[in-house]
């Protein structure tokens, strides 16, 4: 009599055959070749927009500026707008990763769980509660928002039968999401000054971006990553289920703690700075775990420079998509996201990470 394989099991790839680079030095001259892609990014961003500049007046622009309006572009515009988005990309991608880690969940990311959705609506209430329009003046009021969002779309998500599955998540963060999204739209049109304010970030967009706003996110973004990485290990141990990773020596609700902690903080400061730019916290986690197997130590690392590329990526070609005016870049990202999206939820209705 043949013996049927355990639903758990049967749907689940073996660890062994996700990863692409399957050692560690392969995985090393990977991320220099993903580093460089990024790079290559960087350099696009600063190079490429509505008024062109060549390399040499990028050089002479840092080097020796004399303060003509390619110079202007340059250090004023395009520079600090880069700097915002390799730092929102860094987070984001980051926290996708810390999301999806702590649920054990493959459709979880900042935004998909409404955790970008609660930072917007504690800005838009800012804005129109406190006349707060800077980045230093909303930060704080974007975590708050940003945590506790995570925090009801986990809880709603962890009743019932079976606890907090990856698809009753999914359809809690949707659930929730829409729910913020229906309140922040009441309080902008309500409000005109609000909705002035706020149209543009709402979708998520580096236009706005200045030095100040890079200065003030680097921080947070620093200390959020600096926790990541700390809780790779225990990450790994998580994954094998609560009674294991106890077994290995981690403690699971200190780890998911202090994960959602990082995540509400990178996530948090990233909303508030580009407002809530979709999808590309849940992509580049997958697109990680596809080329460097199921190790955290290696898919934050991959994740956080895939999510930066990404973004600068989507930036460049929303300048250019619609010349002489420019997208936001959080339109961008939704076009290449929701089918990616829709494709995931396909694939893993039955799996758990």
């Amino acid at each position: 009599m043949k013996t049927r394989p355990r639903p758990d099991t049967a749907t689940r790839r073996p660890v062994s055959s996700i990863g692409l680079a399957r050692g560690n030095g392969s995985r090393a001259a990977g991320l220099a070749i993903a580093l460089a892609a990024l790079s290559g990014a960087v350099a696009a961003s600063i190079l490429i927009g509505a008024h062109p500049v060549s390399a040499a007046q990028v050089y002479t622009a840092f080097t020796d500026p004399t303060g003509s309006d390619t110079d202007r572009i340059v250090l004023h515009l395009r520079a600090p707008r880069t700097a915002v988005g390799l730092l929102a990309g860094l987070a984001l991608g980051a926290a996708g990763t810390l999301v999806q880690a702590i649920t054990r969940n493959p459709l979880g990311g900042p935004d998909i769980l409404g955790v970008n959705a609660g930072a917007a609506l504690t800005v838009v209430l800012a804005i129109a509660a406190l006349d707060l329009v800077s980045f230093h003046g909303y930060v704080w009021f974007a975590f708050v928002g940003a945590a506790a969002a995570g925090v009801v779309v986990y809880a709603v998500g962890s009743l019932g039968q079976g606890g907090a599955t990856p698809v009753k998540l999914a359809l809690a963060g949707a659930a929730v999401t829409a729910m913020l999204g229906a309140v922040t739209s009441a309080v902008t049109l309500l409000d005109l000054t609000t909705l002035n304010e706020f149209r543009f970030w709402s979708v998520g967009s580096l236009g706005a971006a200045d030095s100040a706003i890079a200065a003030g996110l680097l921080p947070f973004i620093a200390a959020g990553l600096v926790i990541a990485v700390a809780l790779t290990r225990s990450m790994n141990a998580l994954a094998l289920g609560d009674t294991l990773a106890s077994g290995l020596g981690a403690r699971p609700h200190l780890v998911r703690g202090l994960g959602g902690a990082a995540a509400v903080l990178l996530a948090g400061a990233a909303t508030a700075a580009a407002g809530p730019i979709g999808f590309v916290g849940l992509m580049a986690p997958h697109a990680a775990r596809a080329l460097v197997g199921a190790d955290y130590r290696w898919i934050l690392v991959w994740s956080a420079v895939i999510a930066a590329t990404l973004l600068l990526a989507a930036d460049v070609l929303a300048r250019i998509m619609v010349r002489p005016e420019e997208l936001q870049v959080g339109v961008v990202t939704a076009l290449v996201g929701a089918p990616c999206f829709l494709y995931l939820i396909r694939r893993h209705t039955l799996v758990r990470l």
